[in-house]
C-alpha cells in the first residue's frame, strides 16, 4: 500500500475513532450547561485536543498492524 493510501486510511480511521470517543465522553461524562462559560470552553478545548491526539495515535497503530498482516 502506498503512502498516500495509508495516510487517507489513517485520516478516515482517526475521524471515526474521534467521533466515537467524543460521543462517549459527551454522553457519559459531561454535563453540558445551558449557558457555557470560559471554564466550559477551556474544558471543551482540552477534550477536543486529547480526543484528536488519541484517535490519531490509535489509527496509526491500527493501520500499521493491518499492513504487517
Amino acid at each position: 500500500m502506498n503512502d498516500a493510501t495509508q495516510q487517507r486510511l489513517m485520516t478516515i480511521l482517526a475521524a471515526a475513532i474521534a467521533y466515537l470517543i467524543s460521543r462517549y465522553v459527551t454522553d457519559r461524562l459531561i454535563d453540558i450547561p445551558d449557558e457555557p462559560g470560559l471554564k466550559d470552553d477551556a474544558i471543551e478545548a482540552l477534550l477536543k485536543g486529547a480526543t484528536t491526539a488519541t484517535s490519531t495515535i490509535l489509527a496509526s497503530i491500527l493501520v500499521r498492524r493491518l499492513l504487517r498482516s
